[in-house]
């Protein structure tokens, strides 16, 4: 059996000064998938789409007007203003398959999410935005699962925190932009982060 090379993560994490909340993926797509140098890079994965939708009235709000990639310039003043971190929930994967699908995922190191909450006081809530992540999350931080959509309250370090567990935003999960954003907007509005 072929052995597949591991991947080193090829982002830093991105944590605002004011982080309100820190959303985690798995890990992103293979490079040659990507439209810009930033998390949620792949033209088809809905992220930006959902966040357009939510707070602009508009899911298109973050793509070019070529609409053959998204305006990374524009996504990261928006996440600055509003405190919203992007990470994933591991740093060194093995990819089983040439796609990013959780399934076909192999996590060699899961990211220390304690030490990236340390670097970020300000944090009320972790999102995880698919299984595998979610799976690792739970596993970190030893507390229950919560359903889809919903969150499950924790500690850390003597601080109440959330872990919210919301849809994946691939286009694996076969569920409209429009109805996975309204998932997205309870969390959002719960955080305070949307009206």
């Amino acid at each position: 059996m072929e052995h597949k090379p591991i991947e080193e993560h090829p982002l830093k994490p991105f944590l605002p000064s004011n982080t309100k909340v820190l959303m985690l993926g798995s890990f992103p797509p293979p490079q040659k998938r990507w439209s810009m140098e930033f998390y949620y890079p792949n033209l088809n994965n809905d992220m930006w789409r959902i966040i357009g939708f939510l707070f602009f009235e508009n899911k298109f709000h973050f793509l070019n007007d070529d609409k053959k990639s998204f305006h990374k310039e524009d996504i990261i003043k928006f996440l600055n203003k509003k405190g919203i971190a992007f990470y994933d929930s591991a740093t060194r994967i093995r990819r089983l398959k040439d796609n990013a699908s959780d399934k076909f995922l192999e996590i060699v190191t899961p990211t220390d999410v304690k030490q990236l909450l340390r670097n970020i006081p300000s944090c009320e809530a972790i999102v995880t935005t698919g299984q595998k992540a979610t799976d690792i999350l739970i596993e970190h931080f030893q507390i229950d699962e919560p359903k889809i959509g919903e969150c499950t309250e924790f500690n850390f370090e003597g601080k109440k925190m959330h872990l919210y567990r919301m849809p994946s935003t691939s286009r694996a999960y076969p569920v409209a932009v429009e109805k996975k954003a309204l998932m997205y907007k309870t969390m959002f509005q719960n955080l305070s982060l949307l009206k």
